[in-house]
This record gives C-alpha cells, structure tokens and sequence, in this order.
C-alpha cells in the first residue's frame, strides 16, 4: 500500500472513532491537528501525500500523523511491492477483496444511510463472505426476510393495528 492510500484510509478510520459516520476532510485534520496536538501542517501538503505528488514526509510531519493517527511511524511508508502483513491464502485474498468491494459500495451509496451502513457492517464482519451466503439463504426462504426485518427493525416496519374482530 501506498502513503497516500494509507493516509486516506487513517481519515476514514479517524472519521469513524470520530462518529462523523463518513471520513474526515484534508481541511478536518488539519484542523484536528492543532486543536489535539497543538501543531499544523498545511491541507495541501496532505493533499501532495495523499496525490503521490511528494511520495516521502519529513521526519517531523511522520512523527506529527503518526501520533494524531495512533500509529507506528514505520506505517507512514510506502510499502515494498508485494509485502502483505500476514500469511495470506487464497480465501483469505478472496475475502480481502470482496471487503474492498463492498467499502466501494457502500462509500457509492453514501446518501444512502442505511444501505452504507449495512455494507459496512458485513466488511467489517470477520467472514463477510459467510454474511453474504446466509443473506442469500434468508432471501431464498419466502417471507423470512420480511419477518426477520418486522422482528430486528420493528420502528421501521410497523404492523397494522391489531383488529378487536368489529366492522365499523
């Protein structure tokens, strides 16, 4: 992974333990950056790191994002090509991807509170797959998908008022 790609990912997990429910502006960090630390780069340096267009930080801007982001000053690298942090299988990159993919959805379907929602929810589920393969399941059994939402949602599915058996 890139710097740039690895910055824009601190600010959409800073945007979440912010719960701003969306990632934090360039403008938003800065910002944060001198009310949290009392220092400040400006927001179109960031946005050089982020564009690649300045692929390396200065050792006080690494140290600077690195305790603002809670992260190992090691993190704010370019990583070799090919590195992966873990033993890797062929299920697991399966899975990695399908959870890019369902980010990328879900960041397409922003306006969308309860659909981004639940996107993000199953990528962030330890096997987002599985979540899929039993959503398709409960999809596939008629009428449990509507009993399961009146039983979880009840608020956004309401039932009709009970009938004490008179016609008016």
């Amino acid at each position: 992974m890139k710097l740039g790609e690895k910055i824009r990912y601190l600010r959409e997990v800073e945007g979440a333990l912010r719960g701003l429910n969306r990632d934090m502006t360039q403008q938003e960090v800065v910002r944060a950056l001198k009310k949290d630390l009392g220092k400040t780069i400006s927001q179109s340096y960031l946005s050089q790191i982020e564009s690649g267009t300045r692929p390396h930080l200065t050792n006080s801007t690494r140290m600077l994002l690195a305790r603002f982001f809670n992260v190992h000053p090691g993190y704010l690298v370019d990583d070799p090509d090919g590195y992966h942090t873990e033993l890797l299988s062929p299920l697991r990159v399966a899975e990695d991807k399908l959870d890019l993919w369902l980010v990328s959805g879900a960041e397409r379907f922003r306006r969308d509170p309860q659909l981004r929602h639940a996107l993000l929810a199953i990528s962030r589920h330890d096997d987002s797959r599985k979540c899929l393969i039993l959503l398709g399941a409960i999809l596939d059994t008629p009428q449990l998908a509507e009993r399961l939402l009146q039983v979880l949602k009840p608020e956004e599915n309401p039932e009709p008022a009970p009938s004490n058996g008179r016609s008016r």
